[in-house]
């Protein structure tokens, strides 16, 4: 009874808060506002993130965190409101209206997700567990996936196999040619007294850089005839 009450005071205001008046000239506009509360059919609570349709347009719209929506449809439209977690529900809205706004209360029964049967059963040796729990590998989550994807190494390789851009490369040709116009019959400045190019060089001398790298031996292979 307590529910009734407060649905129809939902009426009440929403009616008092978009009346439909027909103004003059406007009764063959086709086009009207459709403004609404999505509310839980149980608890009268707002259900945000409905998504409108209609079987022609499409996703026309979404409720808000307070369950209100305000869409344009036509006159006589099938408007179907989708909520992963409620039924389907369609409305249609009456194509007699007069007026340029309408105004609804809509409510949505919550949908019931059956899962099939899940059995647990124990193994019949405590040496089977351990080893399984041993030996088993357990499957990487999305931070362990991603911290992967972000190492240095898989960012070298990714980059070397991925081809090259042809935006970056228009915007080199573009830099290296406004440096030799702005260097034009002049010699270029040179970074022998320059702080930042002597701490990339100490970095470079520090790892290694240009230690010489040993050749590979190339094996070479006999044709047996």
């Amino acid at each position: 009874m307590r529910l009734r009450w407060v649905l129809v005071l939902l009426l009440a205001i929403c009616g008092s808060l978009n009346p439909l008046k027909a103004q003059p000239g406007k009764q063959n506009n086709p086009y009207i506002l459709f403004t609404g509360l999505v509310l839980t059919s149980d608890s009268l609570k707002p259900i945000p993130f409905v998504n409108i349709r209609t079987p022609k347009r499409g996703l026309i719209g979404f409720t808000d965190y307070m369950g209100h929506f305000d869409v344009v449809v036509r006159k006589g439209d099938t408007i179907l409101f989708q909520q992963v977690e409620q039924e389907p529900s369609w409305h249609v809205v009456p194509d007699t209206l007069h007026g340029n706004r309408y105004s609804i209360i809509k409510l949505m029964t919550q949908d019931t997700f059956q899962m099939a049967a899940i059995f647990i059963r124990a193994l019949p040796l405590k040496s089977l567990f351990e080893n399984e729990f041993v030996s088993k590998e357990i499957p990487d989550d999305a931070y362990e996936r991603a911290r992967q994807n972000l190492e240095a190494e898989a960012l070298k390789d990714e980059q070397r196999l991925r081809p090259a851009d042809p935006n970056m490369s228009q915007s080199l040709l573009a830099q290296s040619r406004a440096n030799q116009l702005y260097y034009y019959k002049q010699a270029p400045p040179q970074n022998y007294f320059s702080p930042g190019a002597w701490v990339q060089f100490l970095e470079a001398w520090k790892r290694g850089d240009y230690k010489k790298k040993p050749n590979q031996k190339k094996s070479t292979y006999v044709s047996p005839y």
